[in-house]
């Protein structure tokens, strides 16, 4: 029964988060600083979920930080998404296995 109760919560607040904006925003927003605000919130959301998880991920600091570094170059240079996780993972496995 106590699992029910935390599936029902889990759910309202799911519902209200993706609900309030609908409801609270009908206008058009016009200031531009929350405009740029609002843009912002996904890749800062993004990053505060994946970079604990990135220097945690191998147990050691430096192989994260080489694949991190390795995987921000190929970024930058727009290079495809399985290329960049690949030349991440083999850098950081290099670095542990050195």
């Amino acid at each position: 029964m106590r699992l029910f109760i935390y599936i029902l919560i889990m759910a309202g607040v799911t519902y209200l988060i993706r609900m309030l904006p609908f409801t609270l925003f009908r206008k058009e927003i016009k200031s531009k600083f929350l405009k740029s605000f609002l843009y912002y919130i996904p890749y800062t959301v993004l990053a505060a979920m994946t970079i604990p998880a990135i220097f945690s991920s191998t147990g050691d600091m430096l192989s994260a930080t080489v694949g991190t570094i390795v995987a921000v170059i190929l970024a930058f240079f727009d290079l495809p998404l399985i290329v960049v996780a690949l030349a991440a993972s083999l850098a950081a496995y290099i670095t542990m296995i050195m």
